[in-house]
């Protein structure tokens, strides 16, 4: 994973909001944009901005089903991110000064 994706990654889960909304779509596997409204009581375009913010990081996946658009985790994303972030960690040569 370069470090732009590293990038994207970590800023589409620093905001509160965005974050919320991740971990409630991993906990049900999939959920549409009016489950995600009628749970965090946010507007549709609030967390269909969110939502895309989210898809651009490869974080969920999202699919039509008639009228309903689902959302779906991409487990393999969030599992190289933590794979890249703990080589990071494990390459530093000491502490800063």
């Amino acid at each position: 994973m370069d470090r732009s994706q590293i990038e994207k990654i970590s800023k589409a889960l620093a905001g509160e909001t965005r974050l919320r909304i991740f971990e409630s779509i991993c906990r049900g596997k999939q959920m549409n944009c009016g489950e995600i409204v009628s749970m965090r009581g946010i507007t549709p375009a609030t967390v269909s901005h969110h939502l895309k913010i989210l898809s651009e990081a490869g974080l969920i996946t999202c699919r039509r089903n008639g009228q309903f658009v689902y959302s779906e985790p991409v487990p393999e994303t969030l599992k190289e991110f933590t794979r890249t972030l703990a080589k990071m960690a494990r390459s530093k040569k000491g502490p800063r000064r």
